[in-house]
């Protein structure tokens, strides 16, 4: 064996850590850039939107909006997965198990989001920790309703018909623990009255009743209120957003007809797995945030009842804090559970 195979001279010592430190200086910008190279190959394949309720509700058709859309935009395919049950926790618990790599979304709720972890007592998925917001999409109202048979024809009547005859003003709601339900608990606290909450398995029977004038009042989203209002079978007294709805001008939110700083909104947001990396994220938003800007996309949420509402994954998480502070106390003081 040769000094020169066994040695290094000391001319190669120096052209060996001049190239080690060459080969750790372009190792560096490597990584560096790794981020950026992640985000450019993104998206790689299908992108599939899980969405927590069954097909025809007001999730699945705004998510179908967005993906369409959005598949155009990204230039992959976008598909939707309905997996319904357990108030939304069944499709949120395989979304959040989903590979973060930005081709597994999630369309949330106020419910997934804000309502259930303190409705169930056991939850497969945190909504805080397992999830990467992207942006709220839309926020639909809720529609205060009543049967034209009743005694009241504003949310001051029925106020002071609620205060005189408590507990003999019933509401319905497409279940315990639904944002429908406890929108009608946060009027009843705010406005200080004593209603009684009749929960049914899904808001098209209660609908029913409510057109059968077998309970009084429903606190509906305004997708499946909104043609019985138009037609007159049902009395629009109010709407629960803080601003009125384009598509019932005339009607009132609760606050200005008399519970001033009511608010109680049905939003809508898409999130993708917690550990996506930031990249993803930032395209994924800025995706998204575009394809809520076109007129076409803003169309088809206004004719759901819907206001389109897009911002920043900072603004949104801050965003969902709020609400989860706020709907859990309404949680607690309702005693609303769903185990």
């Amino acid at each position: 064996m040769s000094q020169a195979s066994r040695f290094v001279t000391p001319s190669r010592r120096r052209f060996s850590l001049g190239a080690l430190a060459a080969a750790a200086a372009l190792g560096s910008g490597l990584l560096a850039t790794a981020p950026a190279l992640a985000q450019a190959a993104f998206p790689s394949k299908t992108i599939t939107i899980v969405v927590p309720f069954s097909a025809g509700g007001t999730t699945d058709i705004l998510a179908r909006v967005v993906g369409q859309a959005l598949s155009t935009e990204l230039g992959q395919s976008v598909v939707i997965d309905n997996r319904a049950g357990a108030g939304g926790n069944i499709g949120g618990a395989l979304a959040a198990k989903a590979a973060p790599d930005g081709h597994t979304l999630f369309m949330g709720t106020v419910g997934t989001h804000a309502i259930n972890a303190s409705l169930y007592k056991k939850m497969p998925f945190d909504p805080i920790k397992d999830f990467a917001p992207l942006t709220r999409v839309a926020n639909v109202p809720n529609l205060l309703v009543a049967n034209p048979a009743q005694p009241y024809k504003t949310v001051a009547e029925l106020i002071a018909y609620a205060k005189a005859n408590p507990g003999k003003v019933n509401f319905g709601s497409s279940g315990s623990g639904s944002s429908i339900h406890l929108s009608g608990e946060l009027f009843n606290a705010m406005a200080k009255v004593d209603m009684v909450h009749i929960p049914y398995k899904g808001s098209a029977p209660a609908v029913t009743d409510l057109l059968g004038n077998q309970i009084g009042i429903m606190f509906d989203n305004m997708p499946s209120a909104i043609q019985h209002v138009r037609s007159g079978k049902l009395r629009a007294l109010a709407v629960t957003t803080a601003k009125r709805s384009p598509e019932l001008p005339n009607v009132p939110t609760i606050a200005e007809a008399g519970v001033p700083g009511y608010e109680a909104t049905s939003w809508f947001g898409l999130f993708t797995p917690a550990a996506t990396p930031a990249p993803v994220v930032a395209k994924l938003n800025a995706a998204i945030v575009k394809v809520l800007a076109q007129p076409e996309v803003k169309k088809k949420i206004a004719e759901q009842g819907g206001e389109v509402v897009s911002e920043t994954p900072a603004q949104f998480a801050a965003f969902i804090q709020k609400e989860s502070v706020k709907w859990g106390k309404v949680v607690r003081d309702s005693g609303a559970t769903a185990d």
